[in-house]
Order: structure tokens, then sequence, then C-alpha cells
């Protein structure tokens, strides 16, 4: 639970020098991990059976009453178990940042991933669409996997935070939160625990309002900020769910006389612009194998949709070879090309096959360079 308690400078320099065994370790964060959860005092049967340790509640007793000897816990009152101090708190914190370090210096190299891939994305839409003739999207990569893996919150100024959360098979999203009030690097530091020990590997369909209450409960006076957290990365988390569609080539389309038509090419060029019929196309085509042309053998799965055969309505006088690519992590994107029904059919699939293996290869080559 948050405290209003500061610490200045003296006293989290001598904080840093701890000098705890492994067993007073464990339990210390034990007790803190349990209390976070509970805001309840905890007690030393409660830890006998968190901790793996194999000791007796009266031998964690004396290691408990250790810890608060030395300024990590305290006793509410008689007979009541222990909650963390401040000392505590930054050991704990101290030691999961230090846990957590590969992974903090992993979500920095994440953002910049996620830049590179929606460039990488756009050129390829373009590429395809200067390289066909025809007219192309790509999508963003779709999550398969919605749990939430790891959240970040940093300080920007007196009255914003940036929280980085990373979502299923490492998908990043970075968010602004406007906060009422200024927070101490303490303060940051508890929102953090408090944040991962509740969200941390659950699905995003499992954050309700009564999980909120519930956080918000712990926060205490802080309520009110919490809010204002938990909204940003629940905007977040929802934007990372959401594909983004890259389009070019649009107007390739009206160099096709039986696609010229003042009326047909409207309705194209229309859909490319709204893209909701794109979406469709693309969740037809994620589904691998939807279409009898599809391509079995081929791992990227290459779909063609000839005239009706199409998802999308306004498209019903086209044909559309679509081809999936997987990221390392798992999370799926589509490439598509839509021309005229007498398009090059051969040279098209040749292009898309050679295209995502050359993706595969990109997006093997940089998971090697971040590992």
């Amino acid at each position: 639970m948050l405290t209003n308690n500061k610490m200045d400078g003296e006293s989290m320099t001598q904080d840093l020098e701890y000098n705890l065994d492994d067993r007073k370790a464990t339990i210390l964060k034990s007790i803190i991990s349990n209390y976070l959860e509970t805001g309840e005092p905890v007690g030393s049967r409660t830890i006998s059976k968190m901790t793996d340790l194999n000791l007796s509640s009266a031998t964690i007793r004396n290691e408990m009453s250790d810890l608060e000897d030395m300024g990590y816990l305290v006793q509410p009152h008689t007979s009541a178990g222990r909650i963390p101090t401040d000392r505590g708190y930054r050991f704990y914190v101290d030691t999961v940042m230090s846990e957590k370090q590969e992974t903090e210096e992993a979500q920095s190299a994440l953002l910049e991933r996620v830049d590179k891939l929606e460039s990488l994305l756009i050129q390829v839409a373009k590429v395809l669409a200067y390289n066909t003739q025809y007219a192309t999207m790509v999508t963003s990569p779709k999550l398969a996997n919605k749990q939430v893996k790891f959240i970040q919150l940093s300080q920007v100024d007196d009255e914003e935070l940036v929280a980085v959360i990373v979502v299923g098979e490492n998908v990043a999203k970075n968010q602004l939160i406007h906060v009422s009030r200024s927070l101490s690097n303490e303060e940051v530091l508890k929102f953090n625990l408090l944040l991962n020990t509740f969200l941390q590997g659950i699905s995003v369909d499992e954050i309700n309002l009564e999980l909120m209450q519930t956080m918000k409960k712990q926060a205490g006076e802080y309520a009110d900020i919490l809010e204002s957290i938990f909204e940003g990365i629940i905007d977040a988390v929802h934007q990372a769910e959401e594909m983004k569609i890259y389009t070019s080539g649009a107007s390739n389309i009206l160099k096709y006389q039986e696609l010229g038509d003042m009326s047909k090419a409207t309705a194209l060029l229309e859909t490319f612009e709204d893209k909701t019929g794109l979406n469709e196309l693309a969740d037809e085509a994620l589904k691998l194998g939807g279409s009898e042309q599809s391509d079995e053998d081929d791992s990227h799965k290459i779909q063609i949709y000839i005239g009706d055969e199409s998802p999308v309505q306004n498209m019903k006088d086209c044909s559309i070879i679509t081809s999936t690519y997987q990221l390392p992590e798992g999370a799926k994107g589509t490439i598509g090309i839509i021309g005229p029904k007498r398009m090059d059919y051969k040279k098209v699939v040749s292009t898309l096959k050679h295209l995502t293996d050359e993706l595969d290869t990109i997006f093997r080559k940089s998971e090697d360079e971040k590992g």
C-alpha cells in the first residue's frame, strides 16, 4: 500500500547497504508481496505457506523479528503481523528493479523496434505498389496473446508520467498520463509495484471494474491518481490490440479499363480511404487457409480471391492475393495486393513469397541482435 512517508537522501543511501542473507531476503520479499496484494499485516503462518524454504512458523517469526530490528518491518500492534517500512519498500523496489533490469532494457529496445517495424511496413506497401503496379495493403501484427507482461512508469514532469506497457508477445506501447499532483520518485516506484503486482500476467479481458476498485483500495489517498494511471494503461492496451493498415498505390487501379468506371473506381478508392473493408480482408487472411485457393503447403498461407470470392463487397470486380508474415514472438500480420482479375498471378504470388521470406530474414536477424 502506498504511504505518505518520504525518504531523505541520507536514509536512502544508507538503505542501499542491506546485508541480508538469502533467507531473510526471501522472507522480506514474500511479506511485502503479500502486503501489496492484501493491505493486511502479514503473519508467519502466511509466509510459511508462500515460500519454499520449509521453515517452521517459529523460525520465520524469529527472522521477522530480526527484520523488524533492522528497520525493514514494523508491527502495527501487539500480536499483529508485520508491514513494510520505507526501508523495506526500498529493498523490495531495488531488488525487483535489479531483477527486472534486463526486462527494462528490453522495453527501450522494443519501443525502438515498434517504430522501425512501422516504417518497414509502410515501405513494404510502397515498394509492392511500385513493383506490381497494383494497389497494396500491409497490416501491423495482430496480438495473439493479450496478457499484460510488464508495466513501467517514469516521471516526465510534475504533471505527467509516461507508462511503457508490454502486452502478449513483447508488443510495447507507451502512453503519456496526466496526474493531478506531483509525485516523488518513491511514490512512482510504489505505483510500479502496485500495478505489476495486480496486472502482470493477467489477460486484458480480465481487467474490470472490480479489479480497479481493489487496486484503488490499496492505493488509499492516491486512488484518484491511480485511476488516471489505470485509464491511460487501458487506453494503451486497447491501442496495442488495434490493427493498423498501411496502403499504397490505390490510384494504380484507375489504370485498368475494367476498373476505371466512375462508380467502381469511387467505391474502391473509398474502401482504401476508410479501411473498414480492408480490416475484414485482413481478418479473413489471418484465418490461414480460409479460401479454397489457399496454398496449404506455403508457410505464409498465400490466398487468392477472385471476383465474388472476395470478402470485401467493393472488391468483387477485383482479384486479391494475400499472404501472412509472422514475428518471432508469434504476432501475425497480412500483406495484400489488389488488382484486376487479369492480374499477373504468377508474378504477384512469386513477389509475395519472396517478400515474406525477406521479412522472415529481417525479423530473425533483429531477434538475434536483440538476444
